[in-house]
């Protein structure tokens, strides 16, 4: 049997191992293997190499807050991963090689192609912002970054991007507003202070968290005013099935993927 988890601190919301787990007794005659997924608490990001040999695991996805240690510890990072500089999946290759993919960015996107944005607002600058600034730069959508300090900042604005301050930011409208941040995940906090979250929110067709499986104070906040609002659960079935995908090499159509994990979640 074949090994898999999930990476993260903390991880125990996670619901990658209810999904995958499901797929795989689904699909393992179609695959060639059975496989198994769980999740690991990890404590030192510099660990993350070292601790996935250790498991002997032939794929894991990582999240926060660990994605760009996965970046820096691969041996090869293809696709668009490479150009974020941010990676959530893992796929052990000729038994010693980790290549690293980012399934989160084109997982992202493919949950907002039908409201047809042309403005984003992204809320932090982490390895999740990474990937959803990059894919939607890349889909033609102007995206601005907005994060409380600067040296997270830094990369962004040597790719191009609009970047702001938290706490100099004039509000202006934007089709699209992303909480990137963990705030809501461990706490009661919102991302952003609140006078100033709620003047961006007004103007905003649809807010966006990509915590899943819990009503976070950003998404309580954008109902409140009436606000088009969802969390990342699509985005968590999306990225998932992309990265199933990597793990059974393909062997499995994407659509047969996504329709297992949303009988499930």
């Amino acid at each position: 049997m074949r090994q898999f988890c999930v990476f993260g601190n903390p991880i125990a919301h996670s619901k990658s191992p209810l999904i995958h787990n499901f797929v795989f007794s689904s699909f393992s005659s179609q695959i060639g293997f059975e496989g198994f997924y769980g999740q690991y608490l990890l404590e030192d990001g510099e660990k993350l190499r070292q601790t996935f040999y250790q498991l002997e695991l032939s794929g894991a996805n990582i999240t926060v807050p660990f994605k760009e240690y996965a970046y820096t510890q691969s041996d090869e990072v293809k696709g668009i991963g490479s150009r974020i500089g941010s990676v959530n999946t893992w796929v052990l290759e000729d038994n010693h090689r980790l290549i690293g993919y980012n399934t989160d960015a084109e997982g992202f996107y493919q949950t907002i192609l039908d409201y047809n944005f042309q403005t984003a607002l992204i809320i932090g600058a982490g390895g999740s912002a990474k990937a959803v600034a990059y894919i939607l730069k890349e889909k033609g959508i102007k995206v601005c970054i907005l994060n409380r300090s600067k040296n997270h900042l830094e990369s962004f604005i040597q790719n191009g991007f609009e970047c702001y301050l938290s706490d100099v930011f004039m509000p202006r409208a934007f089709d699209l507003v992303i909480n990137a941040t963990p705030a809501g995940l461990k706490d009661t906090g919102l991302p952003l202070q609140e006078m100033l979250l709620r003047q961006i929110l007004l103007d905003a067709k649809m807010a966006y968290d990509l915590i899943y499986g819990i009503s976070t104070p950003f998404l309580k906040l954008a109902k409140e005013l009436n606000i088009l609002s969802r969390d990342g659960k699509d985005m968590l079935i999306e990225q998932a099935a992309l990265a199933f995908e990597l793990f059974c090499k393909h062997k499995i159509p994407l659509e047969s993927i996504r329709k297992q994990m949303k009988l499930i979640l």
